[in-house]
């Protein structure tokens, strides 16, 4: 990536371009769920409990189950189940 003035730097120039677009994407996404969870909240929904079912979904089913069981063995050990 010697060449400063030429093909190297405009594809540099489109890499950094691009990543910068896709920041302004996540910044809307963020600020998008941002607003879903407000109006869940003035629902009367939980945002918290609604923010662990989001992350629980993104687990396949054999890690869901053996945090869930993992769970269960420590508070067993807590004295708390």
């Amino acid at each position: 990536m010697s060449d400063t003035g030429g093909l190297a730097a405009d594809r540099l120039k489109s890499f950094i371009e691009r990543i910068e677009r896709l920041e302004e994407e996540k910044k809307n996404l963020t600020a998008d769920t941002r607003e879903v969870y407000s109006e869940a909240k003035s629902s009367g929904f939980d945002t918290k409990i609604m923010r662990k079912v989001v992350a629980l979904r993104k687990l396949d089913q054999g890690e869901r189950q053996e945090q869930e069981a993992l769970l269960d063995t420590y508070l067993r050990a807590l004295g708390e189940a």
